[in-house]
């Protein structure tokens, strides 16, 4: 530690914007040690059946009070804030925002990644491919991604067509739009007042705005969702100075990093080689494969990806992912909606209980299927139920159901790459399930490791930030990602059984939503 720096020395954070809570956290720069952090929830707002909706106002007044806290308690402990470096970014992804620029006010609520609104939207595009084929993947050799409501390009569509404030500001040239990343880092850089209107290129890969080969937007990609150029930030590498903090208690503290929640797992636990996999347990689960510089078109349902790129002159690093929209929310409504649970908390203990005579199999298709097989026509379904079947059995079918959709997703991986998975690194809320995690390894038959460190996104968006002042540091990070190992331990036969039984469920799962 040099003499300029304080009690902890030099301090990086990381913003942590996920969909139902933020946090900042201080890492020792050198350790990546945490020296201090706050928490904070987020609300929801579900306008509609299927709707999701969050406000942008909302969203930055829990950044900068988390940011605030943090600081407080880093005071409180001898620390000094002049010794925090650098900021990074982690974010909610695909979660769309538009604002005016000169005033800083959103024009309409976040429409937040998993909301299902724009699925009309979907079938008015799809009647715009050539030769009316309805080809979902029509985009997918410019962008790498299938058109899905997920996306944020069609989020954006569809409140240019159904929002006259954003219509009028397009039209105007006062609109700004942006993913969360976007949002904060324009707010924390001085608004209106100043503000980087940027984003980086893992976000910008989940728009189906930018090329996946070039890393710019493509005039064919705006021209087709309708969306001019003047809405949209500025792609940035990963790991850059994009601005300064413009006021509070980090004023002057550069934001050097910025990475998708999904892609800040994949940094945070070391997966920074060509293949290696990672999952992040949380509202959904996410699976994402390092493919190094190569862009894998996926034929299997997959998505292409940008992993991460480490500065402007650094070559991009890409992967495939797959997305599971139910993980964690399956439990939630397990407690919500069915009143079976009383807490998240509780579900290792229900479900060692369940007796072995129940193959119970539930397929949480609350919205559709995603990866590998987008099917917004999909809804749940329960199956196998018998006389002795109870809620133990429905509680352990709920929990396998995530562990039976990354089957589904590492298949696709392996088939598409050709190259079998050795090793699953999990992170995530989930994670802290014991069977679960069990149960993961005997489904897909691979080991499968446990972060020993529990904020792997906001570990990945501190170590970028730093790289970002400096590119000679790749290297000199600690790892932190070393855990509990989970091992298989049922046979070859039982575990195509299982997965067999998986299949025939989410066919019955299919073509329920009809037009």
């Amino acid at each position: 530690m040099t003499s300029e720096y304080g009690k902890f020395g030099p301090l990086v954070g990381a913003i942590d914007e996920g969909t139902s809570s933020a946090r900042f956290i201080l890492f020792k720069a050198n350790t990546c040690e945490v020296v201090v952090s706050h928490q904070k929830t987020l609300e929801q707002h579900f306008p509609q059946e299927g709707w999701v909706e969050q406000d942008p106002c909302a969203i930055l007044e829990v950044v900068k009070t988390c940011i605030g806290k943090a600081v407080e308690q880093l005071v409180s402990l001898g620390g000094n804030p002049k010794d925090v470096v650098a900021v990074g970014v982690t974010n909610q992804r695909e979660t769309t925002i538009v604002w005016d620029r000169y005033t800083g006010k959103p024009l309409h609520n976040a429409i937040v990644w998993l909301d299902m609104r724009t699925s009309s939207t979907i079938d008015k595009l799809l009647d715009l491919v050539p030769n009316k084929t309805r080809n979902k993947n029509y985009l997918k050799p410019l962008c790498g991604l299938p058109m899905s409501p997920y996306f944020s390009a069609v989020k954006l569509r569809w409140l240019s067509d159904n929002v006259d404030a954003v219509k009028k500001a397009m039209k105007k040239g006062s609109c700004c739009f942006g993913t969360v990343d976007t949002w904060i880092i324009w707010n924390l850089t001085g608004g209106p007042n100043g503000g980087k209107h940027v984003t980086d290129v893992t976000n910008a890969s989940r728009t189906m705005l930018m090329n996946i080969e070039t890393l710019s937007w493509d005039p064919l990609l705006m021209k087709f969702f309708e969306v001019p150029k003047s809405v949209l930030p500025e792609i940035k590498s990963s790991s850059e100075i994009y601005g300064y903090i413009a006021e509070g208690p980090l004023q002057g503290v550069p934001i050097s990093g910025c990475l998708g929640d999904q892609q800040g797992a994949l940094v945070g636990q070391m997966c920074l080689q060509k293949g290696q996999a990672k999952a992040t347990y949380g509202t959904g689960c996410f699976v994402l494969y390092n493919t190094g510089d190569v862009r894998v078109n996926s034929s299997r349902g997959l998505l292409t990806t940008v992993a991460y790129q480490l500065g402007s002159h650094s070559p991009p690093c890409y992967a495939l992912e797959g997305s599971v929209a139910v993980a964690g929310a399956a439990l939630g409504w397990l407690k919500d909606n069915i009143g079976m649970i009383n807490s998240a908390k509780d579900t290792q203990a229900m479900a060692e209980k369940a007796t072995e005579n129940g193959s119970v199999v539930f397929v949480p298709a609350f919205s559709g299927l995603y990866a590998p097989y987008w099917r917004q026509d999909a809804r749940g379904v329960i199956c196998g139920i018998t006389e002795d079947t109870n809620d133990k059995h429905i509680v352990r079918a709920a929990l396998e159901a995530v562990c039976f959709q990354v089957r589904d997703i590492l298949d696709a991986m392996n088939e598409d790459c050709g190259i079998p998975l050795q090793i699953l690194k999990v992170d995530g809320g989930m994670t802290s399930n014991a069977l679960v995690m069990q149960m993961q390894a005997d489904l897909i038959g691979i080991n499968v490791t446990k972060a020993g460190f529990t904020e792997s996104t906001a570990l990945g968006a501190a170590m970028v930030a730093y790289w970002g002042l400096d590119h000679s540091q790749n290297g000199n990070m600690i790892d932190l990602v070393t855990g509990t190992a989970y091992y298989p331990s049922i046979s070859d036969d039982e575990r195509d059984m299982r997965y067999k039984h998986w299949k025939m469920a989410v066919e019955r799962s299919l073509g329920w939503e009809l037009n």
